[in-house]
């Protein structure tokens, strides 16, 4: 059995529902010995996969980008995730739905494997939506070297940086990383990292140097929408340090303000303006599924 999981909730497995605790994979698969493989996490509210088309589109992306062959149309990926929607006990809730693509089950080597069905896996979990304290009070973050490979724009579950990155934020008691290569900032450990500088909106360019959150996008329609200036640049770390707003966005955390950073105040050490708007046209979109 799994600590602190649904052992008896549904998932889905190379063709197969199945339990939780059924679920089984080769200690040869390639995820496994490799971290040969890719992942999505796709955010659903009262039943509904939110940008779903943008998740999977992103998906097709890094199965081509790491040449994991897997003739799934859209429809098919939308009709994997509807399957296990449908054997959740409490549709209602939030969810999140986890889908992971391996290479597959094979001998130890490097190199690609010839003729190796790859390993499809989707669940879906509950998650709650950030709360009060995080959205009026929030959070604490501290800068760190950005230590990764250089093939950030693929979703891959080789993670071993991110984890550490987190870690890192764990070990000083505070809730997330800026990371910063060469002088100029990339992402926090599993989320985009947005800068406000006198009413402008400003995050690095989505480049293989981050993972482009579905949110990036979302984020800079609903800044165009709310008539909030925006530039995707290289950030140095002189302007984050100037910030007068830090924000961060994730499929789950959504968006969020950062008020400390380095120990210090970001501007005047509360959640500031254009959060406010932003976080305010999220939660409108959110209400209207």
């Amino acid at each position: 059995m799994i600590s602190g999981v649904d052992n008896d909730s549904i998932v889905y497995l190379n063709g197969e529902f199945l339990r939780l605790a059924d679920a089984k994979v080769s200690v040869l698969d390639r995820g496994f010995v490799f971290g040969d493989g890719i992942y999505e996490v796709v955010p659903v509210y009262k039943g509904v996969p939110f940008r779903m088309h943008q998740h999977i589109a992103r998906l097709q992306r890094s199965l081509q980008s790491v040449r994991i062959h897997l003739e799934y149309t859209e429809a098919q990926w939308q009709a994997l995730v509807e399957g296990v929607l449908a054997r959740v006990d409490d549709s209602a809730s939030n969810l999140m739905v986890y889908l992971q693509v391996t290479r597959g089950v094979a001998k130890r080597d490097h190199a690609f494997p010839a003729a190796v069905e790859p390993t499809v896996f989707c669940m879906a979990s509950p998650f709650a939506r950030p709360g009060k304290a995080q959205r009026e009070e929030g959070l604490a973050a501290i800068s760190v070297p950005d230590t990764r490979w250089l093939l950030c724009h693929i979703k891959s579950i080789s993670l071993l940086g991110n984890v550490l990155a987190k870690q890192a934020a764990v070990d000083a008691g505070v809730d997330e990383v800026l990371q910063f290569r060469e002088g100029y900032l990339t992402e926090g450990s599993s989320c985009n990292i947005w800068v406000v500088k006198n009413g402008v909106l400003m995050a690095p360019e989505a480049n293989h140097l981050i993972l482009e959150g579905i949110r990036y996008r979302f984020l800079a329609e609903l800044a165009r929408n709310a008539g909030i200036p925006f530039e995707a640049r290289p950030v140095s770390a002189e302007e984050v340090n100037d910030a007068d707003e830090l924000m961060l966005t994730s499929a789950t955390k959504e968006v969020l303000p950062i008020v400390r950073y380095n120990g210090n105040p970001v501007g005047t050490g509360k959640p500031g303006p254009v959060y406010a708007l932003l976080r305010a046209s999220y939660d409108r979109v959110i209400e209207s599924l």
